[in-house]
């Protein structure tokens, strides 16, 4: 597709516009004469744009618009000023784009322009060519998880392939294989979704490029390409237009790619990803455009999606609910799809995921290198993001320099964070064994329950002596969260519920919490414990999100509630919230275990009442006992005129009816027509 500028058949009168348009908006700009200190990966598809728009349309206006880019950015002496000159972004960038404009205008371009540029792609090519190889085990070259590695291979590829240099196409192809053999095969990226939507595009590039120049089809390689439209999915805010900000995110609308969306939806038949580039090129695209932090951003994509659009694929609504990515430890559960529908993304894991620490140790013991770069990683497992009515209720921080969970909705113990936290790199140079990940994770229908238990004792200074810190989170068919925080230790601590807001929650009469942002509210109870110190206050939190500009600076304020216990070896919070119109969330009477009963209030989204939901839990233990369930399970979860759901349990009894006896632990829909029998679950 890319090299020959063919698309997939059919009609595209959307993306030709697009494509067209984007082709002139920089002609009221005059080209830099010398480099500005800023990024100059723009000057790129300046160029690129006009020469497909040319070739398209054969108006001679688009070619010298194009000529111009072209030999500005040629008679640069360098690309990339600030940060690693002729060794990182800028020139990865500049050789795919400039690349692509010289196939497309072959034999068009004037000869003294078409000499300067091909001299200079060789030239840039054999300078980013000899870095990869000479920093082997170290930075971009081999940090196959991370976004540097794919757009400088995916640029080298692209001129090595126009050029004809083989030992460019040949180094670069390699380590394709290899990131596409440890990119976790559940779709997830743990460095967010702005890094997904700027990176993830260049591996669909490569493989673009592979296949057409050499025959080789390796989209289906790993399965991670397969299956990462999915978890950019779930972490869409309802309604579309903002995305979840785990991992560093400039802001909560630089998450959408329409040309990849294309791509996978064209590669994959998904019609969800066909909408949502519907969607991104279409109604969310100037508002994407305007504010996004990420440059040079949504609009220069459009040569991608009229090369990528495929008019025979179908567009469709998404309409699940619920999706689980191992790897990161990633639970996302929703309401529904709608403006005002609530979604809470609940994570825990290693840094940069299961795989990615795992295969990155191994690196390191066999060959002494350093192949996972953790600068867009963040201090978070444990931590939740809440979204309700068109609105961010419980938030993250977004982006940082100096990582801290006290940015998060996480957990202090003593007032201390995550061990070694407070920089750039929090998990470089930590040991193996701090690593936090996620249990008994249950994912239910689509009008189901969520629920899983993050273990994150480990990410603790050791002489603070957690024994344990588990974090059980649980999401209701109508949109409440449950938090149950059991916390030991070798010697009293104190201990620090967080919870991060856009604007300062209101203390109510009853001793609730209100968290409001614009039209939309949640309630915060707080069920236990009884007696605590609750502040609240501001954080701050800075970042220059790219060294490639320096000046470049986001700030963020944080409103945090802070809940602090008394000293003791053992801590414990349970806490409920309701988005939307109160309704009662009341602590059920339990002998061993906790329970939750929310009753009572109108549901906000969707249509749906509010009911009766009752949410019992016993991470540890496992032995629930109260009037109502008497069960050996890690939770039970019931709501009136829904299936009941259990969490790794081996025995349910609710209301004296016996809805399972298990001899191995059993997650997952009790009292349905496909319920497991004793006889079914024993064989299990």
């Amino acid at each position: 597709m890319l090299l020959s500028a063919t698309p997939p058949p059919g009609p595209r009168p959307a993306q030709e516009a697009r494509l067209l348009e984007e082709a002139v908006r920089h002609r009221g700009l005059t080209p830099p004469a010398s480099h500005p200190l800023a990024s100059i990966t723009w000057l790129g598809p300046a160029a690129s744009n006009p020469a497909l728009a040319y070739r398209v349309s054969g108006d001679p206006a688009h070619l010298a618009e194009s000529v111009r880019w072209i030999e500005a950015a040629a008679r640069l002496p360098h690309w990339g000023r600030a940060h690693m000159p002729d060794h990182d972004l800028d020139a990865g960038w500049l050789l795919h784009h400039l690349s692509l404009a010289l196939r497309w205008t072959e034999g068009e371009l004037p000869e003294e322009t078409a000499s300067l540029l091909r001299y200079k792609l060789l030239l840039q090519g054999r300078r980013l060519y000899e870095f990869a190889v000479a920093s082997e085990g170290g930075w971009w070259s081999s940090s196959y998880w991370q976004n540097h590695n794919w757009i400088c291979y995916a640029g080298l590829a692209t001129a090595g392939y126009v050029l004809g240099k083989e030992e460019w196409t040949e180094r670069a192809r390699e380590n394709l294989g290899t990131v596409l053999d440890l990119m976790p095969a559940d779709g997830s990226h743990a460095e967010g979704v702005v890094y997904w939507r700027y990176g993830v595009p260049f591996l669909a590039i490569h493989l673009d490029l592979l296949q057409e120049a050499e025959g080789v089809d390796w989209w289906e390689r790993g399965g991670f390409m397969a299956h990462t439209f999915d978890y950019r999915l779930h972490q869409t805010a309802p309604g579309f237009a903002f995305n979840v900000d785990h991992g560093d995110c400039h802001d909560r609308r630089s998450g959408h790619s329409a040309a990849l969306y294309y791509r996978l939806a064209a590669q994959y038949g998904i019609p969800q990803a066909q909408f949502m580039g519907d969607l991104a090129s279409g109604p969310l695209l100037r508002a994407e455009a305007e504010h996004s932090g990420v440059r040079p951003g949504i609009l220069p994509e459009a040569y991608l999606e009229h090369l990528w659009y495929d008019p025979s694929v179908p567009a469709a609504r998404p309409t699940a609910t619920r999706a689980y990515f191992p790897d990161l430890g990633l639970l996302a559960a929703r309401t529904g799809w709608d403006d005002d529908a609530t979604l809470v993304s609940f994570k825990a894991s290693p840094g940069g995921g299961h795989g990615a620490w795992e295969a990155s140790a191994e690196h390191r013991a066999e060959r002494g290198h350093e192949t996972l770069n953790q600068g867009h990683h963040h201090p978070d497992s444990g931590s939740f993001v809440l979204v309700s009515q068109g609105a961010f209720l419980a938030v993250d921080e977004g982006y940082s320099n100096r990582k801290k969970a006290a940015h998060h909705n996480l957990l202090l113990v003593d007032g201390q964070g995550y061990a070694d936290e407070d920089r750039y790199h929090v998990y470089r140079d930590i040991p193996f064994e701090r690593q936090a990940r996620q249990r008994d994770v249950l994912v239910g229908a689509a009008d189901g329950w969520a629920h899983a238990t993050a273990e994150i004792a480990a990410m603790y200074a050791p002489e603070l002596g957690v024994r344990r810190l588990d974090r059980t989170l649980v999401f209701t068919p109508s949109g409440r969260l449950v938090l149950l925080d059991l916390a030991e230790a070798d010697a009293p601590r104190a201990w620090t519920f967080l919870l991060q807001t856009d604007h300062p929650t209101e203390e109510l009469a009853d001793g609730d919490r209100l968290i409001r942002s614009g039209g939309a509210v949640a309630h915060v109870r707080r069920l236990a414990p009884q007696a605590a110190s609750v502040t609240s206050g501001v954080t701050e939190v800075a970042a220059n999100p790219t060294s490639s500009t320096p000046e470049l600076a986001l700030t963020r304020t944080l409103h945090t509630l802070r809940v602090t216990t008394d000293r003791s070896p053992e801590g414990l919070f349970l806490t409920a919230i309701v988005p939307g119109a109160s309704c009662a969330a009341e602590r059920a009477a339990c002998e061993e275990g906790h329970g939750v009963v929310f009753t009572g209030g109108a549901e906000h989204g969707e249509g749906r009442g509010c009911g009766e939901e009752r949410v019992y839990l016993s991470p540890v233990s496992r032995r629930i006992r109260s009037e109502l369930v008497v069960a050996d399970a890690a939770a039970v979860l019931l709501a009136g005129g829904r299936p009941a759901y259990a969490v790794a349990a081996t025995r349910v009894e609710v209301g004296g009816r016996v809805l399972l006896e298990a001899a191995a632990p059993y997650t997952g829909v009790l009292d349905a027509p496909d319920t497991p029998t004793t006889e079914k679950a024993d064989r299990s």
